[in-house]
């Protein structure tokens, strides 16, 4: 994904959206925002900029503007794991596969995809 920067609070918010998408701005204030203590028009600015960046898409339905993911589920993601990564992490991986090899961190399941993830990983892969 080449698109700007996110915010920590654009991070949840494209994620609450990606996950109830579509959903409307009044909706995403009353779920999501209230609860945390945004006020409406906080979660109106934080979804107008995730759409000038590229990140959501309205459409008006019945004369209310509706919102959803310019992109996949997954590629939402895939940025919020790389902000994670990038900010919590210093960039490195090394902490969070730590994390990984403590007992009861990760499933039989998951550890039979996560195996297939990694000997998936290209041999030459450069500098991130």
């Amino acid at each position: 994904m080449d698109n700007p920067t996110l915010g920590d609070q654009e991070l949840e918010v494209l994620r609450y959206v990606a996950e109830n998408a579509p959903i409307t701005v009044g909706e995403v204030a009353v779920r999501y925002g209230e609860p945390l203590g945004l006020a409406r028009t906080t979660v109106l600015t934080v979804m107008e900029r995730l759409r000038r960046k590229g990140f959501l898409n309205r459409k008006k339905v019945h004369g209310v503007f509706r919102y959803a993911p310019q992109v996949a589920q997954a590629e939402v993601m895939r940025e919020l794991v790389r902000a994670f990564v990038d900010r919590t992490l210093a960039g490195s991986l090394m902490p969070f596969v730590a994390y990984l090899s403590e007992p009861g961190s990760v499933t039989d399941e998951e550890l039979v995809a996560l195996r297939k993830l990694v000997e998936g990983l290209p041999r030459d892969r450069g500098t991130r």
